[in-house]
């Protein structure tokens, strides 16, 4: 029995975004910056997923910007406001902020900005009076997640967006685990900027977009050829492009369903294994991802396992999860996100995470839960051996 419970790393594309983009190949193949016929039939194949991308926000004509994903989209975020300013100013992240906003506001500091990381509790999230009491008069930009990716907490986006935007400073939010799962209105929520991306939604990858608020302006990060209205040069890759749009639509039809159903799902099985002592659940409960369900392990006697080790016993039983450390050049590192929830190096290296989706059945989860009792019991119970 193969199991995916990966849903958060990434989707399966749909049957009907790979016909798309099978189509966009065969008969819209042109470069829709081309005048004549070929070159129409491209742009018209990419103006209408920017219709479908733009209908699942809500977004007003003209305020999509495609990009390769949602690492460029958090990029251009970011960047784009920063080289408006020839004078380095102040930007507030959170410290739990995925990896392509965190890594670009570092470039930032390089270059002279002062950065903010705004502390979480322990269940990752930011306290709206933190964020009043970081604003500084040359705070230009807010950049906060919407859903955390590792531990599955919701931020108060909509007041956090609010406070930003009394202050004056534009606030982009990634939205990249949320777009799609829940209803966003990018009209009635006070964000500038948002960011999103197709694989995340059943969709290819390499293709996202970045919501740009009418009004407010980027400098491009890439000199080129001036495509998406001056601001991300480059051809625009419409197959790609077309199966987003595809998956976009067809999750904003599920929005009244799918995210119901999931919620369901991911409770059904944090009840199935809230007995198990050895796993403690991460993140906010309440405030969470429809399809996010995950743990720190540790053993009864306080020792630890590692993620990975059990998304190694998990994956030789069929069933695909994720750890929430990252593995670099063969070594574990402990999480920054647990870290900065409060954990000790030790549990930062070992939270797991198992994300639900479209194909995810309860039958899925009853055994998925059995097999992890299973592997927690085999792989733990050597460290409570060798205490005897």
């Amino acid at each position: 029995m193969q199991i995916y419970l990966d849903y958060s790393a990434t989707t399966p594309p749909r049957p009907e975004a790979i016909a798309a983009m099978q189509a966009a190949m065969a008969e819209q193949w042109g470069n829709p910056s081309s005048l004549h016929q070929w070159g129409n039939r491209a742009a018209t194949a990419l103006e209408q997923a920017r219709l479908q991308v733009g209908g699942l926000l809500n977004a007003p004509d003209g305020s999509l910007v495609f990009t390769a994903g949602g690492t460029e989209a958090d990029n251009l975020a970011l960047m784009g406001v920063a080289q408006r300013y020839p004078v380095p100013q102040h930007i507030i992240i959170s410290a739990v902020e995925h990896s392509a906003v965190d890594k670009p506001a570092q470039v930032l500091e390089h270059l002279g900005w002062q950065v903010t990381r705004l502390p979480v509790d322990s269940l990752g999230r930011v306290s709206p009076a933190s964020l009043r009491q970081a604003l500084r008069d040359n705070t230009v930009l807010v950049s906060i997640l919407y859903g955390q990716s590792e531990v599955g907490t919701l931020q108060p986006i909509q007041v956090l967006g609010q406070i930003a935007r009394d202050h004056g400073a534009w606030f982009h939010t990634d939205a990249v685990q949320v777009a799609g799962r829940l209803p966003i209105d990018v009209q009635t929520l006070p964000v500038d900027l948002l960011s999103l991306s197709s694989h995340k939604i059943y969709g290819p990858q390499g293709a996202g977009a970045l919501y740009v608020r009418p009004g407010v302006e980027l400098a491009p990060v890439m000199a080129g050829g001036g495509q998406e209205s001056g601001r991300r040069s480059g051809t625009q890759a419409v197959p790609n492009l077309a199966g987003f749009g595809v998956a976009a639509a067809l999750a904003a039809q599920e929005l009244s369903s799918e995210p119901r159903r999931l919620i369901g799902l991911r409770d059904r099985l944090f009840d199935q294994l809230a007995d198990v002592a050895e796993l403690a659940p991460t993140g906010d409960h309440q405030h969470r991802l429809p399809h996010h369900v995950s743990f720190c392990v540790t053993a009864a006697d306080g020792d630890r396992v590692s993620g990975r080790t059990l998304v190694r016993e998990m994956n030789m039983a069929g069933i695909g999860i994720s750890a929430g450390s990252a593995c670099h050049s063969g070594k574990l590192s402990p999480s920054p996100v647990l870290k900065a929830m409060g954990y000790g190096d030790r549990a930062a290296a070992c939270g797991i995470r198992l994300t639900l989706g479209r194909h995810t059945t309860a039958a899925d989860i009853d055994w998925t839960a059995l097999v992890l009792r299973q592997v927690l019991h085999r792989t733990l119970a050597p460290l409570t051996l060798s205490l005897v």
